[in-house]
């Protein structure tokens, strides 16, 4: 019998539950609604018991890529738990303690966004790479990350969507969006902050709005900072704001002339090879799940090697 692993996208508009071993074998899927922690929670729990009973127990660990703030610390009595999110109703929620007594499995946990990271570097745009990041530009801004072939862990985990980038009001009088800070670079250049600032979903701007360089610019204001200090072999960006392929060219414009030539790397110095360096992910939508799975991997002693 296969060992398979089941994984938890939990995002704050859905969760996605798989379960399968990895992107070329996902055995069964479902999605719905992020609604209030009992509900959303009950019917993740009765997916897998569902699945278990399908497949003969062969789900072995549950792995959950979470929306956050979150502790991702084992040692932490928190550990598991989404912490201070802005998201009604579910502060201070033991999410993996729940799943992990529900379904009596280990269970992995971490961010959506590290999860991300881990499923590109084994399956998408990272793999053979060590050090890099992932970011992505939707309904919030989150990074996440590996340096030296690690997820990115510390005091808690990357909030790489909550840094301070200049702000020129007279060029963008807009405040910003985020409820903690303001106009840090989730504030500014989220989904919900573009639609605030020219009253129109970003899907509907057409890519000669001035929306877009504006959008650009901060985001490459963002890279610029990461490149100092994380030093990333590869920077990748999705989500939905970053469906607008014409963003890409734009960044990898300017970029470079942010850093002035002060990082001597050809990724940086040639234009070709930036088209290589800063690029979208390859597992497309499907990153957040794989991360999941890959999660459940760790958490069964089934480590992934990048």
């Amino acid at each position: 019998m296969t060992v398979l692993y089941g994984g938890i996208e939990a995002g704050g508009t859905k969760f996605v539950c798989a379960v399968g071993t990895g992107p070329d074998d996902i055995r069964a899927e479902a999605r719905f609604p992020t609604t209030t922690p009992q509900e959303t929670i009950r019917r993740a729990l009765d997916f897998f018991q569902e699945q278990q009973d399908r497949l003969g127990g062969a789900i072995c660990s549950i792995g959950i890529a979470s929306f956050g703030p979150v502790d991702p610390n084992p040692a932490s009595p928190t550990f598991g738990s989404i912490t201070s999110t802005p998201k009604p109703g579910w502060r201070n929620v033991d999410l993996a303690g729940e799943i992990r007594r529900g379904l009596n499995l280990p269970v992995g946990f971490d961010t959506d966004v590290n999860g991300a990271a881990l499923a590109e570097g084994l399956w998408g745009a990272a793999q053979g790479l060590d050090t890099f990041i992932y970011l992505t530009v939707g309904t919030g801004i989150g990074g996440g990350g590996m340096v030296g072939g690690h997820l990115i862990h510390g005091l808690l985990h990357p909030e790489m969507g909550h840094i301070r980038i200049p702000h020129d009001r007279q060029a963008d009088p807009f405040e910003g969006c985020c409820p903690y800070h303001g106009d840090c670079l989730e504030g500014l250049a989220c989904g919900p902050a573009i639609a605030a600032r020219w009253g129109v979903r970003p899907e509907d701007l057409p890519p000669d709005h001035p929306a877009w360089p504006l959008e650009a610019h901060y985001l490459a204001l963002a890279l610029a900072n990461f490149i100092c200090t994380l030093s990333p072999q590869r920077i990748i960006l999705g989500g939905g704001v970053m469906k607008q392929q014409h963003l890409f060219p734009r960044i990898w414009a300017e970029v470079p002339e942010l850093l002035n030539g002060y990082i001597q790397a050809r990724p940086i110095l040639d234009q070709e090879e930036m088209q290589s360096y800063i690029v979208p992910p390859a597992l497309g939508a499907r990153a957040g799940v794989l991360g999941a799975i890959a999660l459940a991997r760790q958490a069964a002693g089934i480590l992934p090697h990048l």
